[in-house]
């Protein structure tokens, strides 16, 4: 169907409208970063009147960022593989096998995405109050309770996400895997996994992004000592100032391990975002 001249400049003009909204706030972000704490405090200027790259430098020293940096990395990390390992076992066994409660199982794991976070953080809470009164386990103020948080928000999504994936993983190839002698795990294992490996890291950047940004739940669930970056970024506003050159040389510090996964990886993410949406 040919493209009329109408909907081709609405196309465009849609695209430029979008990168206008993306771009310039990146472009603020950055001469902002360069820019001594004066000049950003004054009047708004397009081009910096001073480049400096000292805030780059001050900004590990006004916070702790780098102790921040590695919990991020350490918590962000361990619910994205935790969640994986999951989420595999669970849509596979969703995928391949029809039993009893499966339909009310696939709808109850999709249907936790409607809710927003915040209403289970009072009860996630008191949860894990009382695991600490009952056996001692110390969750709330550890990277261990952050962890659980994570992957227990992530997993449904990438539960069911991967399922969609496996559905269109040819069956055959499981039952010739078995013909080899292999069995349901060695099918898994050796076939759908190798096979399911663009799903598989859509589902890993997912539960690696929501990890990693999370700001509401690491507020709660954390202490100065294991404080995460989207918490310690509110740090740099004090009772006196605000270090917003420091605040934007912090922010794209810390966005790139994340663009650096999308750009390297994104051929695979959309990839397996496709195939996971289709049945």
């Amino acid at each position: 169907m040919r493209e009329t001249r109408s909907s081709h400049v609405f196309r465009w003009v849609t695209i430029a409208v979008l990168t206008v909204f993306t771009v310039v706030p990146l472009y603020v972000m950055i001469t902002s970063s360069v820019k001594p704490l004066s000049e950003v405090q004054s009047a708004f200027t397009w081009w910096p009147q001073t480049i400096t790259f000292q805030p780059f430098i001050d900004m590990w020293s006004t916070v702790p960022l780098a102790s921040y940096f590695v919990n991020s990395l350490i918590v962000s990390s361990a619910a994205t593989l935790i969640s994986l390992v999951i989420a595999v076992f669970a849509a596979y066994a969703v995928s391949r096998y029809r039993f009893k409660g499966r339909g009310v199982f696939t709808t109850t794991v999709l249907s936790t995405q409607m809710f927003p976070g915040v209403l289970f953080l009072l009860p996630l809470f008191l949860i894990f109050v009382n695991i600490n009164q009952a056996t001692g386990i110390q969750l709330v103020g550890t990277r261990w309770g952050l962890i659980i948080t994570y992957f227990t928000f992530v997993l449904p999504f990438s539960i069911w996400m991967l399922a969609g994936y496996f559905d269109n993983i040819p069956r055959e190839l499981d039952e010739a895997a078995k013909v080899d002698g292999s069995g349901a795990m060695g099918a898994l294992w050796h076939v759908v996994i190798p096979a399911a490996r663009p799903g598989l890291i859509a589902v890993a950047i997912y539960s690696f992004m929501t990890s990693w940004g999370e700001v509401l739940f690491a507020s709660v669930m954390t202490t100065d000592e294991n404080r995460t970056l989207a918490v310690g970024l509110q740090l740099y506003s004090t009772q006196t100032n605000v270090y917003w050159n420091q605040i934007m040389a912090a922010s794209l510090v810390v966005s790139i391990p994340i663009v650096v996964a999308f750009l390297l990886l994104q051929r695979n993410f959309v990839a397996g975002l496709t195939a996971g949406a289709v049945k």
